[in-house]
């Protein structure tokens, strides 16, 4: 009987590390690519808020998040599938900031591809120029730039004629004094926009009209709103200070490190006061409204007193010399002063870099202090000063500084 052949050997298998004739680059491009790890960093920005509708996001709205956003996918740091959709890698804002305020210090957070080196050059190139990033630090899984940031510090540049309560009369004041011995004149300047009055002569009134000397912010005014502006600092219910926010609202309970006047500066053609507020968070409009009375306050248009009064959640109602109780709410209509003048110096996140000083980089503006300055003297400060030059914001604003649109303030 006849033996079956034996099957055929089977070829052995080619070892990845014996000789081929296959090309290695091919077999390497072939490889499938190892997508590198999404890691949690903050990222330093500043911004220049002309143009844009404010920081958050607003659907139809030209927004600084939302170009951020969309730098980020384009930068690769973001992909596909999370493109536009901000939650999905965990963002977040140290601070929000209103129309048309700006930014020095701003600090963002989230989860991103930073892998290959080089994402702050990939990002600055996709994003316009007064919006640019400055670097970014690692930082713990859990961290979230709005929870972990303490402080905050703001700028606002006020300019000097601000407090010069004869300068830029509302136009019934002006009216009324026509023909008396302290009559007021109206600046040519304000004239052309709209608010000439009949039988007045085009003229700047700077100076005082009963006195030869010009208005000078010196050590007396200086004490003086610094007074007013130290009223601020402590705990106090702000919900005359913001919109749609009841007295009993425990969010409008806020706490003011400190707010003074700086040193004056002149940008341009304009001096400039530096005022310096740093508190642990504000609500939307609140350093505005809180800049607007003490201006209403040094032009002698409101009291001191109406600034404590508008801080109070209650009124009192006394019964007798030892009982009282609460009465209504206190609602004061406050002045809002513009916007273009704000801009968000720094956020500090002081207790989570003291937590984690032992195994993360610190989350702090050192490292970034002359990008920030030179990105100001590029955008901020021209800004403000061209605003107030070419289209008068403040000088226009004060106009509407009286007890015919602020009657709470008599």
């Amino acid at each position: 009987m006849e033996s079956s052949p034996p099957p055929p050997a089977k070829k052995p298998k080619m070892s990845s590390a014996s000789g081929s004739d296959e090309d290695p680059e091919s077999a390497a491009a072939a490889a499938p690519r190892r997508r590198p790890k999404r890691r949690k960093v903050a990222i330093f920005i500043a911004y220049c808020g002309a143009g844009y509708q404010g920081m958050q996001k607003n659907p139809g709205a030209k927004t600084i998040e939302g170009d951020l956003e969309e730098a980020l996918f384009l930068a690769g740091a973001v992909p596909e599938p999370d493109r536009g959709n901000p939650r999905r890698y965990d963002w977040a804002r140290a601070a929000r900031t209103d129309k048309g305020v700006s930014a020095a210090g701003q600090v963002v957070s989230g989860r991103f591809y930073i892998d290959p080196p080089g994402l702050i050059d990939r990002l600055n190139a996709h994003l316009a120029a007064p919006i640019r990033a400055f670097g970014f630090a690692r930082v713990t899984s859990s961290f979230n730039a709005k929870k972990f940031c303490d402080r905050r510090r703001y700028i606002y540049l006020l300019p000097v004629f601000a407090l010069d309560r004869t300068a830029h009369p509302d136009r019934e004041a002006v009216l009324a004094s026509l023909g008396s011995d302290n009559e007021l004149a109206k600046c040519s300047e304000c004239s052309l926009r709209g608010r000439k009055l009949p039988g007045l002569p085009l003229q700047d009134p700077p100076s005082d009209p009963r006195s030869d000397k010009a208005f000078q912010f010196g050590d007396e005014e200086r004490s003086r709103f610094n007074r007013i502006l130290g009223g601020y600092v402590g705990t106090h219910n702000f919900h005359n200070f913001t919109t749609r926010t009841k007295a009993e609202d425990p969010a409008a309970r806020r706490f003011i490190v400190s707010f003074a006047a700086g040193p004056v500066v002149r940008i341009k053609d304009t001096e400039f006061i530096r005022c310096e507020v740093v508190g642990q968070s504000f609500m939307l409009h609140q350093i505005r409204k809180m800049i607007g009375l003490a201006v209403a306050v040094m032009r002698n248009l409101a009291a001191e007193s109406v600034m404590q009064t508008a801080l109070r959640k209650f009124s009192f109602l006394w019964v007798s010399k030892r009982e009282f109780f609460w009465g209504r709410d206190v609602n004061i209509n406050v002045p809002t002063a513009p916007e273009v003048g704000l801009y968000l110096d720094e956020c500090f996140f002081t207790s989570y870099n003291q937590k984690w000083k032992d195994s993360h980089e610190a989350v702090a503006m050192e490292g970034y202090v002359e990008q920030a300055e030179a990105f100001k003297e590029q955008f901020i400060f021209p800004h403000i000063a061209d605003m107030e030059e070419k289209e008068g914001a403040v000088a226009l604003w004060l106009h509407s500084l009286n007890l015919r649109n602020y009657p709470d303030l008599g």
